[in-house]
């Protein structure tokens, strides 16, 4: 409960996981690894980077995401301490197409999950 702990200490919740439609996970458990599907940050963050979201709020709405998306990995393991590593970060940003600042819309995430985990929390990462 370390994990859940340090997100209350932010100010942040873990959301009940969502039910994914038929035929889909949020998240598969192979072995040891554990591949977690795309997540958004939900209807409080909607519209494109560069037009009607700022940087900042794109930031957010990674953050947002990600909560989202450890809600789904601590359906799957039972409970967030369990992480070792976190292996891969795809951010799939929606922006405008002249907008070159998907890195840092990403790093709500990438903050996020380093503030978690620590180093476990670092990880490779794609922003497009």
């Amino acid at each position: 409960m370390e994990i859940e702990n340090k997100l209350k200490a932010m100010g942040l919740e873990l959301p009940t996981a969502g039910t994914p439609p038929a035929g889909r996970a949020g998240a598969v458990k192979v072995g040891n690894i554990l591949f977690v599907g795309g997540h958004t940050a939900g209807a409080s963050h909607r519209g494109k980077l560069g037009a009607e979201i700022s940087v900042e709020q794109g930031y957010e709405a990674a953050k947002e995401a990600c909560i989202n998306c450890l809600a789904d990995v601590k359906a799957v393991i039972g409970d967030l301490d369990k992480v070792k590593q976190v292996v891969k970060l795809l951010c799939m940003i929606n922006a405008v197409p002249d907008f070159g600042q998907q890195p840092l819309v990403a790093n709500g995430a990438t903050d996020l999950l380093f503030e978690l985990f620590g180093d476990a929390g670092a990880h490779a990462r794609s922003a497009v």
